[in-house]
């Protein structure tokens, strides 16, 4: 199995580097010692001397070379690919691990720069470095990136509202769509997994009765079917957005939850490029646990997805009778710890996280592709100020770790946490 980032993400591309960023807080990248070869034993033992006087020798990935031809997928994408540790992501763990005094843990924190991570493109502003860290995979690799910008974005919830008022579907294609896929085009040698547009679908189908969910429906299926038909490119699988067991895995949402993707899919012209769906991202469910965290509750008998492996067999197979591509991939960056929550819909900042199995396609379940981490641990879920413009009363409520600051900006509080209740330990 060769998808996994837990240390290397391919031993044979492993080589040497000195530890200069425990030592000088200096990224490692800049002094990595590539494809060592020692051509005089006074040369191997000026290295050796060198090394025990800095304390320490790390390993770390040597740059690899990118496709030299295009890529077109077929079947599961991430088999036999690592998932592409963006430096964005990266950068903000390097910050973190400079203002953490013990040795230990900032040892434990540095091998978290290295774990595969979408990249989410949550506004139009963000496209501008969208083709940077695209151009950082390399051929082995798949970049992994979230299409998060539509109109009227997370109409029920204030925390992370986007930037386009609903219905305006004109500047979301213009703006947003074309200018993302024009860059795609230009890389057709980068393999692109795609996940599409988080939470709004599933708004539609549980929050209808709320006006600014009312206010957004015709602008998200305008704009996700408009991102499903360009996105459709050779080079990118994409997983449309189906929220995760406690949301649509109720016996009642469940089938209107799949047609309602199904409907984006047909109305799309049914995109060869779309795999199947995405569930868990920003979420903290379990993959595997019986019983469920809620699963004993009063109202337990009516949700049999009380975990995210069950969700993905019974939502599956309710895309496929709904005829739509029912592969799926699960956010587990968050998933370590459970019995946390107060009650399953306690979406925000949830104290006492951990990080979860690091991205792999060893799954056990034919319609998972692979466990991945999708929202980068340790960027904020949403403010707990209560006088803030964008509160949320979610991310006050007594299960939420506080203090947090608005939504994507850093905590290095809550990163700690999660790296100190990381469940396999760093």
């Amino acid at each position: 199995m060769t998808f996994y980032s837990e240390f290397l993400p391919n031993t044979r591309r492993a080589s040497y580097s000195l530890a200069s960023q425990v030592l000088f807080q200096v990224p490692v990248q800049l002094v990595a010692f590539h494809q060592l070869a020692f051509t005089t034993k006074e040369m191997k033992s000026s290295f050796l001397l060198l090394t025990a006087l800095v304390g320490v020798v790390v390993a770390t990935p040597t740059p690899r070379a990118a496709c030299t031809s295009p890529v077109k997928l077929s079947g599961n994408p991430f088999q036999g690919r690592t998932l592409h540790a963006n430096s964005r992501y990266a950068g903000e763990v390097n910050n973190a691990v400079a203002q953490i005094t013990d040795s230990t843990l900032k040892a434990k924190a540095q091998k978290v720069a290295s774990v595969g991570t979408f990249l989410w493109l949550d506004t139009i502003a963000s496209i501008s470095t969208f083709e940077k860290y695209l151009t950082e995979t390399q051929c082995n690799e798949i970049f992994g990136v979230v299409i998060y910008d539509l109109p009227g974005r997370d109409c029920a919830a204030k925390a992370s509202n986007g930037e386009l008022a609903a219905g305006d579907v004109s500047t979301y294609q213009t703006k947003y769509i074309d200018p993302i896929v024009a860059i795609i085009k230009k890389h057709p040698e980068v393999a692109i997994a795609a996940i599409i547009e988080p939470d709004s679908l599933p708004n539609l189908v549980t929050n209808s009765g709320l006006a600014t969910c009312q206010a957004s429906a015709s602008g998200y299926r305008q704009g996700v079917q408009y991102a499903l038909k360009n996105l459709n490119l050779p080079n990118v699988a994409m997983y449309l957005d189906a929220g995760h067991g406690g949301w649509l895995g109720w016996d009642a949402n469940l089938q209107p939850g799949a047609q309602e993707l199904a409907n984006a899919y047909k109305g799309a012209g049914s995109p060869a490029s779309l795999r199947g769906f995405s569930t868990n991202v920003a979420g903290w469910n379990a993959w595997s646990k019986v019983p469920g965290e809620f699963e004993n509750t009063s109202d337990g008998q009516y949700n049999k997805a009380q975990d995210e492996n069950r969700y993905v067999n019974l939502f599956g197979a309710a895309l496929a009778s709904a005829g739509m591509p029912n592969h799926a991939i699960v956010d587990t960056g968050r998933n370590a710890v459970q019995g946390l929550r107060d009650a399953w819909g306690d979406w925000c900042n949830v104290d006492g996280a951990g990080f979860g199995v690091r991205p792999t396609t060893n799954t056990g379940n034919s319609l998972a592709d692979a466990f991945v981490w999708v929202k980068p641990g340790g960027e904020s879920d949403g403010t707990s100020d209560s006088s803030a413009q964008r509160y949320d009363s979610f991310c006050g409520l007594a299960d939420a770790f506080k203090p947090s600051p608005e939504a994507g900006t850093w905590n290095e509080a809550f990163f700690e946490m999660l790296l100190k209740n990381a469940v396999p330990s760093f």
